[in-house]
């Protein structure tokens, strides 16, 4: 395993991507693959094009010119949308364009924004039969996609399982996201139950912490409670965090521990910095003690 971090984190409180790795001693970046084709530009603003066979080897070279590791893309995908052809179309063309470039993690978003009026069931089996064209059309890459445990529907342990379990490829598991789970009101202790559970089913993560008060942690809370208050570095968050890394060990993953920070919008420019770096630093801290 080893460390990363989110693009949208470091343009805004470094001033790029390079040098908000650089600053933070990584080399790996989670990049958001948009609907155009593009990702943020990797050493100033604006952004860099991936649309053409042309375009992917000269940003693959960037890349190794500026030593920067692209280790997934994120995906910002609507299974419920009516143009379902567009949001498919859009995905293969991410792990496509992943293929090209040696990334091996895609992450998949589980909210499906729409107004039909669908049961569980349903929605677990339109959203595998979306991930089978999308295999379908992939079946020659080593390309894996990770569903996020995001928003209420992806925060349902059964919405995960069921999806996995129709699907039933090894390219596709969970991008876990180590504190949606907390998010959506789950207690504590089944929060760590919930990523112990999908930790063998773990394709890429999140890694992200929450400091609700004592009396909080461990009752049922309604979804998002007093989330922008208690969002949290992840050395100061209630799930634990070297658990759930030798939990993620002990389970056979090997990929990224890509950094989400919620909290950073409490703070000034220079704390942002602090805690971006401690971060990364708690993250190191625990894959040298795992590996000891």
């Amino acid at each position: 395993m080893y460390v990363s971090v989110r693009d949208c984190h470091l343009p805004g409180v470094f001033g790029s991507i390079k040098a908000g790795l650089d600053a933070m001693g990584l080399e790996a970046v989670e990049l958001v693959y948009n609907k155009d084709k593009t990702v943020h530009s990797l050493d100033g603003s604006g952004s860099e094009s991936l649309a053409t066979d042309a375009a992917v080897e000269a940003f693959a070279y960037k890349c190794k010119g500026l030593k920067i590791k692209p280790c997934a893309f994120l995906l910002s995908n609507n299974f419920g949308a009516e143009d379902i052809e567009s949001e498919l179309d859009y995905v293969i063309s991410a792990v496509r364009t992943a293929g090209k470039l040696g990334i091996r993690a895609v992450r998949i978003d589980a909210i499906m924004h729409d107004n039909r009026d669908w049961d569980l069931d349903r929605r677990t089996q339109y959203f595998a039969e979306c991930m089978a064209r999308i295999l379908d059309a992939t079946s020659s890459l080593d390309v894996h996609m990770g569903i996020e445990n995001h928003g209420t529907l992806g925060n349902d342990p059964d919405f995960l399982d069921k999806v996995l379990n129709r699907v039933n490829s090894p390219r596709v598991g969970v991008t876990i996201d180590t504190a949606n789970f907390y998010w959506f009101g789950h207690p504590l202790s089944k929060v760590h139950e919930i990523i112990k559970h999908f930790a063998p089913r773990v394709k890429h993560t999140h890694m992200k912490n929450i400091n609700f008060p004592p009396e909080k942690r461990e009752i049922q809370r309604e979804v998002g409670w007093e989330y922008g208050t208690y969002a949290s570095s992840l050395r100061e968050g209630d799930i634990d965090m070297k658990w759930v890394v030798k939990t993620l060990a002990d389970a056979g993953y090997k990929g990224d521990l890509c950094i989400e920070n919620e909290s950073l919008g409490r703070y000034d420019l220079k704390k942002q910095k602090a805690i971006l770096r401690d971060d990364a630093d708690y993250l190191r801290e625990i894959l040298a003690e795992i590996k000891a």
